[in-house]
């Protein structure tokens, strides 16, 4: 699935796998299916998360893995901070820039094709981070939360809301390819990714879990997905949904979260150096 689309793939295994997710994010399909907030919990989870980041206006925040914008553009928005938002599709950063310019907040958002494990910013270039539903998906989740504490400030926040998992506990449908760029393959416990996190330097200071947004965006996508079958089969076809395999991964998906293998969760964290 790589492609003019992605950012610079080199051919290694890690390269095709964030490649592959960001042009499943990058697709009209994901939209139908997921609509204006890729993640669980919506920009209501969205507000939540930025309430615990002490952001003022002027401060300088980094969305990464900001996707078609909608969390930058909220933040700008909302808390008159500048936001710079940064992704892996350059199909996304062009959507991001077009839903900026559209809100009249392109004076107030930057959006940038780079990748998450090699920030395009100098250090301690930002106030907060934050990074909704895609650490899940980062193949090295370590070097990535290097790279948010290089951004920060010392003091600054990082806010994460995230699919989380216990791997050894997943059902083998959520164990695939497309189970992770769905945020479940490669998700870790919520205290796995604090550890990840302290090793770079970043000091939890809250924790939420937020299961219950798991289950209402399963239930969106198989509503969404009956709908479609009737009215656009063959577009998910040619995008590569098998509509036989979805339900029982809806399924597992659904039963794993009342197992509490499967979850969400929200993270507040803090540059300690």
């Amino acid at each position: 699935m790589t492609g003019e689309n992605v950012f610079d793939p080199t051919g290694t295994e890690d390269d095709e796998v964030k490649a592959c997710c960001a042009a499943a994010y990058a697709s009209d399909v994901v939209a139908l299916l997921l609509g204006d907030s890729y993640h669980p919990g919506g920009t209501s989870l969205t507000r939540r998360l930025a309430d615990g980041l002490d952001l003022g206006e002027g401060h300088r925040v980094l969305d990464v893995a900001s996707g078609r914008g909608t969390t930058a553009l909220l933040l700008a928005a909302t808390y008159g901070v500048e936001v710079d938002g940064v992704d892996y599709s350059a199909a996304n950063t062009a959507l991001a820039q077009g839903a900026a310019a559209a809100a009249g907040l392109i004076e107030h958002t930057t959006f940038t094709t780079g990748d998450a494990e090699h920030l395009p910013y100098p250090d301690r270039a930002f106030d907060a981070v934050v990074c909704e539903c895609a650490l899940c998906t980062f193949p090295g989740k370590a070097q990535a939360a290097a790279e948010f504490a290089r951004v920060l400030k010392p003091g600054g926040r990082l806010g994460i809301t995230d699919v989380t998992a216990a791997p050894d506990q997943l059902p083998p449908e959520l164990g695939t390819l497309a189970a992770r760029i769905a945020c479940i393959a490669d998700a870790r416990p919520l205290d796995g990714y604090e550890r990840i996190l302290a090793k770079a330097g970043l000091r939890t200071l809250r924790t939420e879990h937020h299961d219950a947004a798991m289950i209402r965006m399963i239930d969106q996508i198989e509503a969404r997905l009956n709908l479609l079958r009737m009215t656009a089969a063959a577009k998910l076809a040619d995008a590569g949904v098998d509509l036989d395999a979805t339900p029982a991964v809806l399924a597992a998906a659904r039963a794993a979260v009342a197992d509490h293998a499967l979850g969400y969760a929200l993270l507040i964290a803090e540059k300690t150096g």
